[in-house]
């Protein structure tokens, strides 16, 4: 009915116009035009597919039904019940991996200063810039291995600042801050950084760099993993969507793994807190959810 009435409306309205209104693909009324109503369930069917499995391979076979569910209806405008998808992936074996549990690397016995814990986990931020949180995670590789310090904006979720090296060093700590102020540029005195206890976040020289950008200092709990859950939260999806079942021979090689899996996480991975959209494109729009996108309905549940 929805194709029959573009089609009598189409010497009225343009057909771009007339398929957002009936909430439709153009490829498939264009479809339904050639080939009829049986065809292009087929059609649509195939492209369904299609876009599943073009979303299951970038997300490096991380993504769950409901994920997948998400995604289809954000990237395609294809909106299933996630029964649907959870018969086709059991149909063309896109199993997802398996999450495994990765290592916590603090080291808290030092007689560095400590200080208060002012985030108290309000990881819900209002604003860009005025809550960070940072943390180190290892990475294995056959060569030894490699370290990975990053800063995330409590905000919108998205990495700012991040480094590598085979040693877990107070230098690695202060670059990855250093790289996400010369990208934020922080105002002076309004911006909170948290970490846990570690000795590279209490040295004299990180407090520096701070002190520095006018940032200020918070500190995690003694043994209150979750008081920086955002940033554990993002190490076990970097483990378990990007790196799980990878054999990554030199450190090199994982570093342009890390660097891949940044952008897929700020441009593309959807995030429920914050309304399924990406770090970055909840930044451009505001923090406003768009919960007006046009939805092609499907004709596969």
């Amino acid at each position: 009915m929805r194709y029959r009435f573009i089609r009598e409306e189409s010497q009225n309205y343009p057909v771009k116009v007339l398929c957002r209104v009936m909430r439709v693909s153009r490829s498939g009324y264009y479809h339904w035009c050639q080939y009829g109503e049986t065809n292009l369930i087929r059609f649509e069917r195939i492209q369904l597919i299609a876009a599943m499995k073009q979303l299951f391979k970038e997300s490096r076979q991380s993504l769950g039904s409901r994920g997948l569910k998400k995604a289809l209806k954000k990237y395609y405008e294809i909106n299933v019940s996630r029964g649907t998808v959870i018969k086709l992936m059991r149909e063309h074996g896109l199993v997802c991996q398996q999450r495994r549990a990765h290592k916590v690397t603090t080291n808290s016995k030092h007689s560095n200063t400590i200080a208060d814990n002012l985030l108290d986990q309000a990881f819900d931020v209002p604003e860009p810039d005025t809550a960070w949180a940072g943390d180190i995670t290892y990475l294995r590789t056959r060569e030894g291995w490699l370290y990975l310090a990053v800063v995330i904006d409590l905000y919108s979720r998205r990495v700012i600042g991040y480094a590598m090296d085979k040693q877990m060093t107070q230098e690695l700590v202060i670059k990855a801050l250093k790289q996400a102020a010369v990208l934020r540029k922080p105002k002076h005195d309004q911006c909170l950084f948290h970490s846990d206890r570690g000795s590279q976040y209490s040295s004299k020289a990180f407090r520096k760099v701070l002190e520095r950008y006018g940032i200020q200092s918070s500190m995690s709990g003694k043994g209150a993993c979750w008081d920086n859950a955002v940033v554990e939260r993002f190490f076990g999806s970097l483990k378990h969507e990007w790196l799980n079942n990878v054999i990554h021979i030199e450190r090199q090689h994982m570093k342009s793994d890390v660097d891949g899996y940044i952008r897929y996480y700020n441009h593309r991975r959807l995030h429920s807190t914050l309304g399924d959209m990406s770090p970055v494109e909840y930044e451009l729009s505001g923090g406003v959810a768009e919960d007006n996108l046009t939805e092609k309905v499907s004709d596969f549940g």
